[in-house]
């Protein structure tokens, strides 16, 4: 027999996430009963009440509220209890299955179950709340009702069963899309588009067309199992839970995941597909459609017609419907649209920089998280970095492959001083001293090295001026430059040996090498 986990950890009260808070405060806010907030979010009633409780305790703005950081919420609203369910709950969870099997038989009763149970155990319930548990159970691990649907309420979307095409006019190859599908259980409007492909981007995108298409957004959006798309979370892949439960919070939805295998909740949707497959792929012609683009337009038209056609028996379409008591109460679409975000976990390394392994780039986060784990959130355009809840660094997103991005303020106290290992800083500071120092430095910038090799050398050269003086730096410089050779340590030789306070000798007069019968000549290589 199988015990519901998420059942145990309600009678637990173990914690749940801060999403699910916010959506409970959300739906709260927007004066929806406490029943309605437990059957959009799947918490338990009770849990709701209390989280209600908490939130009319603290007497704080549901504005000043939304903005707190998770962590921040997590500080209000969770408590610690660490109890796991007693073994007394445990043993009549475990026996609940059973009775669930055995009242689907003629003639079974609770009473005839409950003296089963009572009799094996010392510690057992009475029968008043066995049946109470019993009935909490029922209703945590397989609701079941009639949906009355709601005007702004919910949005079904689901994918068809059956794929369209098009024909690349280039090739003649057959191109297979998928076909997304929602609609608004009230009013029944329904949006239809081909994609190329199922995957997170692609379902999200089509998401956030069909609110634009709607022209406004309800309160929550029902889907297929998330489960059914991508399997698990790892930190190459997000889950997909991650991602759109971002893109409603973008939009202020609950997401509400149809139950896997037998969706009951989605007999809408399932009868819409059928619908489509008459109206729409029934009228497509699709060898004579040769881009998406073009698919689209062609679907687009056949949905108008779809959408203004009379409901079966009665005298308005499912658009003169929605225009009348659905259009208002939704909404508003917010005005920024939807930025998807991957995500990606990663150690950042000692030298303090977290690698987004897509791109081949570093970025800095503050040196007190080295070595630890952190999230990357990026998006076309942005880098987000958080430890926990929390957003460490923010970045502009930049593409180029083994480069470092840094921020001076990241950097610790003991190494604050590289910010000033810039070419122009050192050029600067030589310049201060001499033209002779200032030449070499230049010199030395020029010569073929990695860079902070060419900044070791160069602060080398300089911390000299500390040591030594100006003149004997400056000295000490132009010698090195007669003989042509651009570093450090002939610095540190000529300042060592006290050359730069010798008189400079002429440079010998360079010979050309005697004639003999062994030496070839230039000629030979021609």
């Amino acid at each position: 027999m199988l015990i519901n986990k998420s059942t145990l950890n309600a009678m637990a009260n173990n914690p749940i996430s801060m999403s699910k808070i916010r959506q409970i405060l959300r739906l709260y806010f927007q004066k929806q009963g406490k029943k309605v907030i437990s059957e959009q979010t799947g918490i338990a009633c009770n849990t709701v009440k209390k989280y209600i409780k908490i939130f009319k305790s603290l007497k704080i703005p549901y504005d000043e509220l939304s903005k707190l950081s998770d962590s921040e919420l997590e500080k209000l609203f969770i408590k610690e209890d660490s109890r796991d369910p007693s073994e007394r709950f445990t043993q009549l969870h475990a026996f609940f299955p059973y009775v669930d099997k055995q009242l689907k038989r003629r003639g079974m009763t609770r009473q005839i179950l409950w003296n089963e149970y009572y009799k094996d155990r010392d510690n057992a319930f009475g029968f008043t709340q066995f049946c109470k548990y019993y009935k909490r159970w029922k209703n945590q691990v397989d609701p079941v009702m009639h949906i009355d649907h709601k005007a702004g309420d919910k949005v079904y979307v689901d994918y068809a069963g059956e794929k369209l095409y098009y024909v690349d006019p280039d090739t003649g190859e057959i191109i297979k899309v998928e076909v997304f599908l929602a609609i608004l259980g009230a009013s029944q409007l329904t949006y239809v588009e081909a994609t190329m492909t199922q995957q997170k981007e692609d379902f999200i995108a089509s998401c956030e067309r069909s609110l634009h298409y709607i022209g406004g957004v309800p309160m929550a959006i029902v889907s297929d199992n998330l489960k059914s798309a991508v399997t698990k979370s790892d930190k190459y892949e997000p889950t997909l839970n991650e991602a759109f439960e971002d893109f409603c919070e973008h939009y202020s939805l609950t997401a509400l995941p149809a139950k896997a295998y037998r969706p009951r909740y989605k007999a809408l949707v399932e009868g819409v597909v059928k619908i489509m497959y008459t109206r729409i792929y029934a009228m497509l012609k699709l060898d004579l459609i040769h881009s998406l683009k073009e698919l689209n337009q062609v679907i687009r038209t056949l949905l108008e017609e779809h959408n203004n056609k009379a409901l079966t028996g009665r005298n308005y379409s499912r658009r003169q419907l929605f225009d009348e008591i659905e259009k208002e109460v939704l909404q508003p679409l917010p005005v920024i649209n939807y930025e998807f975000k991957k995500r990606r976990m990663v150690t950042v390394s000692k030298m303090g920089f977290a690698a987004l392994g897509e791109d081949k780039h570093y970025y800095c986060v503050p040196y007190q998280f080295k070595n630890k784990k952190v999230t990357v959130l990026y998006s076309a355009e942005q880098v987000e970095i958080f430890h926990h809840y929390d957003c460490i660094a923010t970045y502009k997103r930049d593409r180029t492959p083994y480069d470092f991005t840094t921020n001076d303020a990241f950097l610790a106290p003991q190494h604050q001083f590289l910010k000033d290992w810039t070419p122009e800083r050192m050029i600067e500071r030589a310049t201060a001293i001499g033209k002779d120092v200032k030449d070499l430095v230049i010199k030395i910038l020029e010569k073929p090295q990695h860079p902070e090799q060419a900044y070791k050398s160069c602060s080398g050269v300089l911390n000299y001026s500390k040591k030594v003086g100006p003149e004997r730096l400056n000295n000490a410089c132009r010698r090195a430059l007669e003989y042509g050779v651009y570093n450090y340590k002939i610095v540190q030789t000529i300042l060592e040996k006290q050359l730069d306070m010798e008189e400079i000798t002429e440079p010998p007069v360079e010979t050309s090498l005697p004639m003999h019968e062994n030496i070839r000549g230039e000629s030979y290589f021609n």
